[in-house]
């Protein structure tokens, strides 16, 4: 029995660090392809342009516009103080990413020097086009934890402590840091920055909510052992169910409660209207869900 129970305990064991590389691959996918479309964004719509950037790539940018400075020798550097105060705020796993995430930056924006970069004619789409590229990597990082360096690093300990969005925290800083770029690039590329600014906090905060956004069902039902067993076994999500008392009958109705994908809330919808027609369900958004088939705790 003692050998039997050693094996399960094993089993379970590798079951667990694999669900755990399984995840951590999917964050290490997740934050290559959003710093890669960050770089690109960079090259490809702010330097030529000479718009200013966002927080620590802002300062980088306009180093490089002043003095010549190699963004990326710029960014690595200060990054490297800001990682020095997140290790002692902020858990190890967002550090490690976060180093990732600015090494893979830096590298790529040194590559990208020695490429030919077509310039944009319309600056306006420009800013544009970059606020949305910026913030949707920016997005997909976030998602998974970590982070893309810079005022990234205080913005998250805010959002984990106070629950400040990232868009907002980004717009309110940088709009200093787009006051002092006014006397670099002046006022027409300061004004370009500002409406790419703007365009990257908004893609940012809808990244990151839509990856989490969930319905939320209510189930009044003559059937909840059928409606249960549907959404466990076809739907394969989870059902809670409370013991409801109508206010007018006065008469007991199980009530089940479920967080579904958004996709999944037509199926249920056809189920109960062939099988319990005078059911009663209730759909609302969950703008975040927290636990287990759903985010990681380990995100946060």
């Amino acid at each position: 029995m003692e050998i039997k129970r050693m094996r399960t305990l094993a089993r379970r064991g590798a079951a667990r660090v694999l669900s755990e590389i399984r995840d951590e691959w999917k964050a290490f996918l997740a934050v290559t392809i959003g710093v890669s479309i960050q770089a690109v964004a960079v090259v490809l719509f702010v330097l030529p342009n000479r718009f200013p950037d966002l927080g620590v790539s802002g300062i980088a940018v306009l180093s490089n516009y002043v003095f010549g400075i190699s963004p990326s020798w710029v960014i690595l550097i200060l990054n490297a103080l800001l990682m020095i105060w997140a290790w002692r705020e902020l858990s190890p796993r967002f550090v490690m990413w976060t180093m990732w995430a600015v090494l893979l930056f830096s590298l790529l924006l040194k590559l990208f020097e020695f490429v030919p970069v077509p310039v944009i004619g319309d600056k306006f789409l420009a800013a544009m086009v970059s606020g949305v590229l910026r913030g949707l990597g920016a997005g997909l990082v976030f998602r998974v934890g970590g982070s893309t360096g810079g005022l990234d690093i205080p913005g998250v300990a805010l959002r984990k402590r106070y629950g400040i969005e990232m868009g907002q925290f980004s717009i309110y800083i940088n709009m200093g840091l787009l006051g002092l770029s006014f006397f670099v690039v002046g006022l027409d590329a300061a004004i370009y920055g500002a409406v790419g600014l703007y365009v990257f906090g908004i893609v940012v905060d809808n990244t990151t909510r839509s990856f989490d956004r969930r319905k939320q069902v209510f189930i009044i039902t003559n059937i909840p052992e059928e409606v249960s067993a549907y959404i466990n076994l076809s739907l394969h999500r989870g059902t809670t169910r409370f013991e409801g008392v109508g206010g007018y009958s006065k008469q007991k109705r199980p009530v089940l409660m479920t967080l579904l994908e958004p996709r999944q809330v037509i199926p249920l919808k056809r189920f109960l209207a062939e099988n319990d027609p005078k059911a009663f369900m209730s759909v609302s958004d969950a703008s975040e869900v927290v636990g287990k088939g759903f985010k990681s705790w380990k995100s946060l």
